[in-house]
């Protein structure tokens, strides 16, 4: 008899033997009064009741510059943490939330995939433990509290032109970009415009994943500031005494999420910014937590090296008191021949000269890891159409260039497949460790941005719009220029223009507006068209998604 394999994502969760979740934290050595089941196999953690000092060994996994043929860097991640448990050692998968916006969108949720997965994935990818709602309900509270202000003699002279704060939700929708509100006469409130950004670009979003305990998540939701006075002066949240409430709604969901890998790998799943228009990376508080219950943690950042590993680097490392002792970066040969013009129909054919031309993104993304001080590790996620004529031009390539290259199967295989990679891992993490970053937080914000520019993107330089000239000018004056840089970029090229695929060469980056984030602690550079409310494509992936007469999900991925 033929044994049909299962053919998605979804069809190889529903047939996982997933275990207790207090089996996964005994074998995690979480102490029971630590753990607080919601259900049987999702729990949250308190890091205050977990004893021992965050020592274990972050290992970064990042990848190319994405595209639509895909990269499978989440999958990776979690086949390296599968593939160190077959190698005896003690390890955590640590990873951001997945955002409702791209699971009912076109990009997919954040689980993995195939036979390295998280799970209960239906539960991950939908409302999970609630903390994507709890961050959007204290960012809308926040909006209910500026608005009322105003409605009840505005004490604090709130210019309603230049309130920088917006209303939130955790889905793609561009009718909500630009909307007005107050309006049907006084007892309405004061008519303003206003817009919705997406949850996952809240700065709420942001200061939850860089707070490093529930004081530092107050003190930040008090520096947030939300707006400006008529004299231009800035507006805190302090100011409203609007933290203790906004910390209130989100005391439960600041504590981590444990959840397994299909393979039974413990898993701690927090907080989920974008790495295009935030910094890309999950709690420092839920990476911490993984540090202090494991030897290695492997994580990931949003998107390429050039967008959530810079900001890993400059950021998160930063605020986190942590550094990558290794990093992995993600790429396939359908991906690379993309970047070398092929496109999406025609990836199945051989085409070795693509691929070389292609190489050269995957090469910016080596050199901007080696800037940072670290030797990457290239993780070559294989596919079906891949030809041994393409697998010989790029391995090639890499023994050329002294680079680390491990051929991966951990979709299909599991940890299995990513045995090759994780013996490298295990490799560069018993070398020394030359990370640092590429500028100083004393350096100007025209400087901070333009080592940014030049070695992460490869740009001749850096245009600053007269807005944004105006904007760092205030920035300077009021002492907030020795923040870090978290720019706003396109993820699908290395430069602003999401069109410019490959290793482009000979641009410059303009940067359009600054936005000072006191609350999470950096400036927001804006380039491009980057939208901090995405909209849903023609087809959204929404339209597939059912539930059978037994309430299972159908459709999901």
């Amino acid at each position: 008899m033929t044994v049909t394999k299962p053919s998605t994502d979804l069809d190889i969760a529903k047939k996982a033997d997933m275990k207790p979740i207090t089996a996964i934290a005994a074998k995690a050595n979480i102490p029971e009064e630590a753990l607080e089941p919601y259900g049987r196999f999702k729990a949250k953690l308190d890091p205050s009741k977990i004893p021992g000092a965050s020592t274990g060994k972050v290992v970064l996994v990042t990848a190319i510059s994405p595209t639509p043929a895909g990269e499978g860097k989440s999958t990776v991640t979690v086949g390296l943490a599968d593939a160190l448990r077959q190698l005896n050692q003690s390890v955590m998968v640590a990873l951001r939330e997945p955002s409702l916006g791209p699971v009912m969108g076109v990009k997919g949720g954040a689980t993995g995939g195939g036979y390295a997965q998280v799970l209960p994935m239906e539960d991950i990818n939908l409302h999970f433990t609630g903390d994507l709602h709890a961050i959007t309900t204290a960012n809308n509270a926040l909006a209910a509290i500026i608005d009322n202000h105003i409605h009840q003699g505005n004490a604090l002279s709130i210019d309603p032109r230049r309130i920088l704060w917006k209303r939130v939700m955790d889905l793609n929708d561009r009718a909500l970009r630009k909307v007005v509100v107050g309006l049907g006469g006084p007892v309405q409130g004061v008519p303003r415009e206003d817009g919705f950004d997406i949850t996952v670009a809240s700065e709420i979003m942001a200061i939850f994943c860089l707070a490093t305990s529930l004081a530092d998540l107050k003190a930040r939701l008090a520096n947030i500031v939300i707006g400006y006075t008529y004299d231009r002066e800035p507006v805190f949240v302090r100011q409203l005494e609007a933290e203790g409430a906004l910390t209130l709604l989100l005391k439960e969901a600041f504590k981590p999420n444990l959840v397994q890998t299909i393979e039974g790998t413990p898993a701690i799943i927090h907080g989920g910014p974008f790495a295009n228009i935030a910094h890309g990376c999950n709690s420092i508080i839920a990476t911490q937590t993984a540090r202090k219950l494991a030897d290695i943690v492997v994580t990931e950042a949003g998107f390429g090296a050039d967008l959530g590993a810079e900001k890993f680097m400059h950021i998160k490392a930063r605020q986190g008191q942590l550094k990558p002792e290794a990093v992995v970066i993600v790429a396939t040969i359908r991906a690379l021949k993309m970047h070398g013009g092929v496109p999406k129909d025609k990836l199945a054919s051989e085409n070795v000269n693509a691929l070389k031309d292609g190489i050269q993104n995957l090469a910016k993304h080596v050199d901007t890891i080696r800037t940072f001080g670290i030797e990457p590790i290239v993780a070559l996620n294989r596919f079906i159409t891949d030809t041994e004529e393409e697998l010989t031009a790029l391995l090639d390539w890499a023994k050329n260039e002294d680079i680390r290259i491990a051929r991966t199967n951990v979709w299909e295989e599991g940890g299995k497949g990513g045995i090759e990679l994780a013996k490298q891992v295990l490799e560069v993490l018993e070398k020394p460790n030359y990370f640092h970053p590429l500028y100083e937080l004393g350096q100007s914000v025209e400087e901070k941005v333009t080592a940014i520019v030049k070695h992460v993107y490869g740009a001749d330089g850096v245009h600053f719009t007269d807005s944004a000239q105006k904007q760092i000018a205030q920035i300077k004056k009021l002492g907030w220029a020795v923040l870090p840089i978290c720019m706003a970029k396109t993820q699908y090229s290395l430069s602003d223009q999401p069109t410019l695929l490959g290793r482009p060469e000979g641009f410059t980056i303009t940067v359009r507006e600054v936005i000072p984030k006191l609350g999470a602690g950096f400036l927001v550079c804006l380039t491009g068209d980057i939208m901090t409310m995405p909209g849903l494509p023609k087809q959204p992936a929404a339209l597939r998604m059912d539930v059978d007469e037994e309430g299972n999900a159908v459709g999901l991925f």
